[in-house]
């Protein structure tokens, strides 16, 4: 990375090269690839790399592996060039040390520019991971489960959502983007406010892009995570063309409409 580049001018500057809003999302299913697990990935990376404003491993699936997973994530950071964006999809929420060690981890062993967290245990939880200028955090605001109606989107007795709490934690911040499930946007695009979004849920789960041209205009970066239907693609398809297919739709979706 350049020093001194901020990771949202990073990823708008990848976004421009590529003209794509694709975050390709990296969960590497062992039971599926067995031995094959490593090919699978960089071939997965190398084709879709035309095509990806970002990469977002998901820690799980990596951590599920044992020590293999660990060295294998750590492949993944070396696979994916320098001036391409790393998303850890981590959902660190501690507080104090134990999340600056969390930190530490997500930085500097696994390389990541960007981080998720659950800011549930409160707005410390960020402060470790905010500690580095360069880096980027995308906080769940509305996932994309059906759970989330369980918490984030229930109402406080001013009238606010849960989710509009977390928001708050963004405002004026250069490093705080929010994560905002396509399965679970509703109405709630037209309340969140021109932040940095990362949006789960296209693809295998169902996620509608024409959510995204509802409400506000939005000028921040905005990036579309596709995992399952790039990862493993339907017949007829690779992950290169899976990529190059959902990269249209994205753009598609967030052209302005002919006057």
């Amino acid at each position: 990375m350049t020093i001194g580049m901020k990771f949202f001018e990073k990823l708008a500057k990848r976004q421009t090269a590529t003209d794509s809003r694709l975050c390709v999302g990296l969960d590497p299913r062992f039971e599926q690839t067995g031995a094959r697990t490593a090919d699978h990935l960089r071939a997965v990376i190398e084709q879709t790399l035309p095509f990806a404003a970002a990469f977002k491993p998901n820690v799980a699936y990596f951590e599920a592996m044992g020590l293999e997973g660990f060295r294998l994530l750590e492949s993944v950071r070396g696979w994916i060039p320098e001036d391409v964006p790393l998303v850890l999809d981590a959902k660190r929420g501690d507080i104090g040390e134990t999340q600056r060690y969390y930190a530490k981890a997500c930085y500097d062993v696994w390389g990541a520019d960007a981080v998720t967290l659950n800011a549930y245990m409160g707005a410390d939880t960020l402060e470790p991971f905010l500690e580095r200028p360069e880096k980027g955090i995308y906080v769940l605001a509305v996932t994309s489960n059906a759970g989330a109606a369980d918490v984030e989107t229930q109402r406080l007795a001013d009238g606010r959502a849960v989710f509009e709490l977390i928001q708050q934690m963004a405002a004026g911040s250069d490093q705080i983007g929010l994560v905002v499930g396509l399965t679970n946007a509703g109405d709630v695009l037209e309340r969140i406010a021109d932040l940095p979004l990362l949006l789960p849920g296209l693809g295998a789960q169902g996620g509608d892009l024409r959510r995204l041209s509802a409400g506000i205009v939005r000028q921040a970066p905005l990036l579309v995570n596709v995992s399952r239907a790039i990862l493993f693609p339907q017949p007829g398809e690779t992950p290169g063309t899976a990529a190059e297919r959902f990269a249209e739709e994205i753009r598609r979706s967030l052209s302005p409409a002919p006057q």
